[in-house]
C-alpha cells in the first residue's frame, strides 16, 4: 500500500519496502508511468535493500501542483523526498525520464548519491527533430486525449514480442497511461523537450555507475548507452535481451540479476 508525504507542497505517493539496514535505493520511473513499474524490482530486492519507489508529481497517485513541469523541478522533488524520508546517500535507479532526473540530480547534488543505475536513457538533450516530434505529440494529446496516444506509445516502448511474452506488463502500463491527466502528459512532454544536456558531467562522475538497455530499445538504442559508458570511467553496461525501452518489465529476471549484483558490489 502506498504511503504519502508532502514534498515541496505536493502530496507525493511512494512505496517503501525492504531491509532498513540494507543499502538505500530510490527508483525513479519514466514518462508517463508510475512507481508501480518498479514492483518486479521491489519484490526481489526487498530482502537486501531499503527500497523507495515514488510517483513523480502529476503522475501515478501524486498530485500535480500548479504551473509547469521541468527536470529541475523533478530533481528538487527528489532531493526533498530523500530529506523527508531520511534516505541517506541512496543509489538512484532511473529509467528513461527517470534517468534524466538521476543524472541531473547527480550533476547538482553529487554528494547525495552513492551510485547511479541508468536504464534505457540518455544524457543528451533533444535534437531539433526530437523537439518537433514532441510538439506534434502534444498537439495529438490535446486533440485526441490519452487513448490514441497510449496505443501508439505502447508500440514504441515495448519490443514487438513483449505484447505476447509480457502481456500483463503491457496492460498495466496501458492502464497507467490512460489514468494520467492529459494536461500532465502535455506538461511532461514540455519538460522532456526542455531538459538540460548532462553529457558534460559524464566524465566527472565519481560514483559507481551501472547502465542497462533493452536490446530492442528503439527510443534509446544500445549505441546510446555505449556512448555514455565510454564517457563514464569504471562504468558497466549490460544489454538486456528480448527487451525494448522498458527492460525492467520485459526481461525482469536478467535486469534484476544485473541490478542485484551491482548493489552487492557496493
Amino acid at each position: 500500500m502506498s504511503s504519502r508525504v508532502c514534498v515541496n507542497g505536493v502530496d507525493t505517493a511512494y512505496l517503501r519496502v525492504g531491509k532498513e539496514t540494507g543499502i538505500p535505493v530510490v527508483f525513479i520511473h519514466g514518462y508517463p508511468f508510475s512507481k508501480e513499474m518498479w514492483v518486479p524490482q521491489l519484490e526481489v530486492l526487498a530482502p537486501v535493500a531499503e527500497c523507495v519507489a515514488y510517483d513523480i508529481r502529476g503522475f501515478g497517485e501524486s498530485s500535480g501542483g500548479s504551473g509547469g513541469l521541468s527536470i529541475d523541478l523533478f530533481v528538487d522533488d527528489l532531493i526533498g523526498l530523500l530529506d523527508e524520508l531520511h534516505l541517506v546517500m541512496p543509489v538512484a535507479v532511473g529509467l528513461s525520464m527517470g534517468g534524466y532526473i538521476a543524472l541531473r540530480a547527480y550533476e547538482r547534488f553529487p554528494a547525495r548519491f552513492r551510485g547511479l543505475a541508468l536504464c534505457d536513457t540518455r544524457s543528451d538533450a533533444d535534437s531539433e527533430e526530437g523537439r518537433q516530434r514532441r510538439v506534434e505529440t502534444m498537439r495529438s494529446i490535446g486533440e485526441g486525449g490519452c487513448a490514441a496516444f497510449a496505443e501508439g506509445f505502447l508500440k514504441r516502448v515495448f519490443a514487438a514480442t513483449s505484447f505476447a511474452t509480457a502481456a500483463t506488463a503491457v496492460e498495466r502500463i496501458r492502464a497507467t497511461i490512460l489514468s494520467t491527466v492529459p494536461d500532465v502528459l502535455i506538461k511532461g512532454q514540455q519538460a522532456l523537450m526542455r531538459r538540460p544536456d548532462t553529457t558534460p558531467v559524464l566524465p566527472f562522475i565519481r560514483i559507481p555507475v551501472l547502465l542497462m538497455v533493452g536490446e530492442e530499445d528503439s527510443l534509446t538504442p544500445p549505441a546510446v548507452s555505449r556512448a555514455m559508458a565510454d564517457r563514464i570511467a569504471g562504468s558497466e553496461l549490460h544489454v538486456i535481451p528480448g527487451a525494448g525501452h522498458l527492460s525492467n518489465l520485459e526481461n525482469p529476471s536478467v535486469f534484476n540479476a544485473h541490478l542485484g549484483a551491482y548493489l552487492a558490489r557496493l
